[in-house]
């Protein structure tokens, strides 16, 4: 099974000869747009949306999930501890990720500590740990064609993309 390894410590010199011209399958904007121009899709094309699905599952897979936490964070919702999160680590949390945050949050309505804060029910460490878990499962192992049917069937799939975009470790750095 394979570990995080720290950033000073990778380096891979393989290459991937069918990504579309991206450097080492990460999503750049950039070549995104190239992509676009080059293809004429319609930015909202099902093409376009399948392919940007895959450049930014492509860009999930290169973020290492971090392995120093040592923060407890006071929170009252599962969306709201995401927040912290990516404010913490200055990471994105996986679209997928978000999407369960929402619903965790949703299935506490009605329930009898459906306005206690959520570090008075579960432990923040526990609850961090909890979403450092699932963020990995979906940054490791969802297929870009499945997020791409949830993006085109949910127009407003953008609320839930995250905007921060931290530098990736690479071996000349």
């Amino acid at each position: 099974m394979k570990r995080p390894i720290p950033c000073d410590v990778i380096s891979d010199d393989s290459s991937d000869a069918e990504n579309d011209g991206e450097e080492d399958g990460v999503f750049d904007p950039q070549q995104h747009q190239q992509f676009f121009n080059q293809h004429e899709l319609e930015l909202d094309s099902p093409e376009m949306i399948t392919k940007t699905a895959e450049m930014y599952q492509n860009y999930m897979q290169e973020l290492p999930i971090p392995s120093l936490r040592g923060s407890v964070i006071p929170c009252s919702s599962w969306m709201e501890l995401g927040r912290s999160m990516k404010q913490l680590y200055g990471q994105p949390l996986h679209y997928l990720t978000n999407i369960i945050l929402k619903r965790w949050d949703q299935l506490r309505t009605g329930t009898e500590n459906q306005h206690q804060p959520l570090d008075l029910i579960i432990h923040p460490s526990k609850a961090e740990a909890t979403i450092w878990l699932v963020e990995e499962v979906h940054r490791k192992t969802s297929s870009h064609l499945h997020i791409a049917q949830l993006w085109i069937s949910d127009p407003m799939h953008q609320r839930f993309v995250d905007g921060i975009v931290p530098e990736l470790c690479t071996p000349n750095s």
